[in-house]
């Protein structure tokens, strides 16, 4: 199939971007790596009147480490740039991790972390990892430009916080604690995954976030609870796996049941977990 007929539109500029959306608010579409969008605009999923190409936006791109120890990453930035890139292996290896999970080599070229976000598909590595990560969201629009937690930028299937005048601009990632794991299982290298789950072990406590088995990434909030002030060892990590399974809603399809993706989740979660264990604890001199 092919696209139904739709304009095409290179932004020069950020409010150049903005205000065409306005023109045609919820009709309008944003081009960056296009690479969830294009085939969507081929089986006429979707079909909007204007697609506004934002990828000359140069205030769109760059890795930017923060004071704080954090990064600044902007919408632009592509898969591979975040696997890749010395400041986020350093400041948020979780999300690098995440990053070389994504799609093949040819769609980690192309795709990028906006067009991700803002794409929202449940079992996508990118917005687990960033959720785990407390990461904020930063959109701009005609009302002019706010901050999102990433919990409360992911409002369900394909759907986020993100106005239909409003682009995704940047994120920032808060500093990461060393304690950190990424498990995923997938039909092949490249898939989609049929689950996974992402752990951060922090000061505050575990953030464990499961995808793939729900309508958004989720939160594992039992397991979560089950762990603040525990040790982290084998036999915890495997009860906290247990717990994790009551919060997943997983979806049943031709690759695998509800069942079965929350039987993943669990064992992920007890997988993640003791990653995370290892890279906290102190290294042998």
């Amino acid at each position: 199939m092919k696209p139904a007929p739709f304009r095409y539109a290179r932004a020069g500029s950020l409010a150049e971007a903005t205000a065409l959306l306005a023109e045609a608010p919820g009709d309008a579409k944003v081009l960056a790596g296009g690479q969830s969008l294009v085939p969507m605009l081929n089986m006429r999923l979707v079909r909007p009147t204007v697609l506004v190409d934002v990828n000359g936006l140069r205030e769109l791109a760059g890795i930017a480490p923060t004071p704080e120890g954090g990064l600044r990453l902007g919408a632009l930035t592509r898969h591979a740039e975040l696997a890749a890139a010395p400041a986020v292996i350093e400041r948020a290896p979780l999300l690098a991790e995440a990053a070389r999970h994504v799609g093949h080599a040819a769609i980690r070229n192309q795709g990028t972390l906006g067009g991700s976000l803002a794409h929202a598909d449940p079992a996508a590595e990118l917005p687990a990892a960033l959720l785990a990560l407390g990461a904020r969201v930063r959109v701009t629009g005609p009302r002019g430009t706010r901050e999102i937690a990433a919990g409360a930028f992911f409002r369900g299937l394909l759907s986020t916080a993100l106005e239909a005048d409003e682009i995704l601009i940047a994120v920032e990632v808060p500093a990461q604690p060393p304690g950190w794991g990424f498990a995923e299982v997938a039909r092949r290298p490249g898939d989609f995954a049929l689950a996974g789950v992402a752990a951060v072990l922090g000061e505050g406590g575990v953030r464990l976030v499961g995808f793939g088995v729900g309508d958004r990434p989720l939160r594992l909030s039992s397991a979560e609870r089950l762990l603040a002030g525990a040790t982290l060892d084998a036999e915890t990590a495997a009860r906290a796996g247990t717990a994790a399974g009551p919060d997943c809603d997983p979806p049943s399809d031709v690759h695998g049941s509800g069942e079965y993706r929350r039987h993943l989740a669990t064992v992920l979660a007890e997988r993640a977990l003791l990653q995370a264990s290892a890279r906290r604890a102190p290294r042998p001199r």
